[in-house]
C-alpha cells in the first residue's frame, strides 16, 4: 500500500516563493494554496482565501494539514508598525495556534536575513544562527518575534517549528548591483530544495540560514547542512557568468541598509 502523501498548506501561495513552491511541490505533496488574490485561472479555482488576522478563518484552513509553509505576511523592510503587527505578528500567532489546535505536525516559517540585518549594516561578519537577534527594521523585528514565538510553541506544545532565514530570492542575481545581495542570493532550485528538506528532516526545531552556494556569503549554514541535509547547488557567480571580486572582510554595506 502506497504511503499517504503529506497535505501541505502554503500560506501566501500567490507570492514569489509561494507560487514557486506550489508548482514545484505538487507532484509529491497534496498542496493547499492560501492567498488573497489569485495570479492565474488555475489558482482562482483552488485558492483558499483567509484573513490571517482573523483566527476563525485561519483555523478553517488547517483541517487534515500535515505541514504548514508559512510565507504570508508583510514582506517589505520599509513596512510600518501597524502593517507588521497585523500581518506578521498577530497573523503568525494565529497560524501557530490554529496548527496546534488542529494537530498539525509541523510549521515551516519563512523568516528573513533581516532578523539579523544590523550585523550586515555594521559589517560584523560572519553571522551565526546562535548570535543574538539584531533586526534592521520593524519588519526584521517581526521576524525575530516569529522565531521566538515558534520556539515557545515547540517547547510548550510540542509543535515542530523550522524557521528559515531566507536570503535574497530572485531568479536573476544580476538584477542587483549591491554586493551584499549577491552574497545572500537564494536561487529557485535551492529554494525548492531547502523547503523540501524543512518538510522532511527528522529535526523538530531549529533556526537555519537559507542562501545559495555563493562564494562570498557571510552567514553560517553549517546547521542547515547537517541538520536539514541541505546542499545548495547554485552560485550567483556561475549563474551570472561573473567572477567573484574578493574583498577581505567583505564588501562595504551602505549605512542605510536595508533602504529600498
Amino acid at each position: 500500500m502506497a504511503a499517504q502523501r503529506r497535505r501541505v498548506l502554503i500560506t501566501g501561495a500567490t507570492g514569489t516563493i509561494g507560487s514557486l513552491l506550489a508548482e514545484r511541490l505538487a507532484d509529491d505533496y497534496d498542496i493547499v494554496q492560501h492567498g488573497r488574490s489569485a495570479e492565474n485561472e488555475e489558482q482562482e479555482r483552488v485558492l483558499r482565501r483567509a484573513d490571517l488576522a482573523d483566527y476563525d478563518q485561519v483555523r478553517a484552513l488547517m483541517d487534515d494539514i500535515d505541514t504548514v509553509l508559512h510565507l504570508a505576511g508583510e514582506a517589505s523592510p520599509g513596512a510600518e508598525w501597524e502593517s507588521v503587527l497585523e500581518s506578521n505578528i498577530i497573523g503568525y500567532r494565529n497560524v501557530l495556534e490554529a496548527a496546534r489546535e488542529a494537530g498539525v505536525r509541523r510549521v515551516v516559517y519563512a523568516s528573513s536575513n533581516h532578523a539579523m540585518g544590523m550585523y550586515d549594516r555594521f559589517e560584523e561578519w560572519p553571522v551565526y544562527p546562535h548570535h543574538l537577534p539584531r533586526p534592521d527594521s520593524l519588519y526584521g523585528v517581526s521576524k525575530v518575534f516569529g522565531e521566538t514565538l515558534g520556539r515557545f510553541y515547540h517547547d510548550e506544545h510540542g509543535l515542530d517549528v523550522i524557521s528559515l532565514r531566507i536570503g535574497w530570492s530572485s531568479g536573476d542575481p544580476a538584477l542587483a548591483e549591491e554586493e551584499i545581495l549577491h552574497a545572500m542570493w537564494l536561487s529557485e532550485d535551492d529554494t525548492e530544495q531547502v523547503f523540501r528538506r524543512a518538510i522532511e528532516a527528522d529535526v523538530r526545531y531549529g533556526v537555519y540560514y537559507a542562501v545559495s552556494d555563493n562564494p562570498n556569503r557571510r552567514w553560517d549554514m553549517t546547521n542547515t547542512m547537517l541538520e536539514l541535509g541541505y546542499r545548495p547547488k547554485d552560485s550567483w557567480t556561475r549563474v551570472a557568468g561573473q567572477d567573484e571580486q574578493v574583498v577581505e572582510g567583505g564588501a562595504h554595506v551602505a549605512d542605510d541598509w536595508p533602504a529600498e
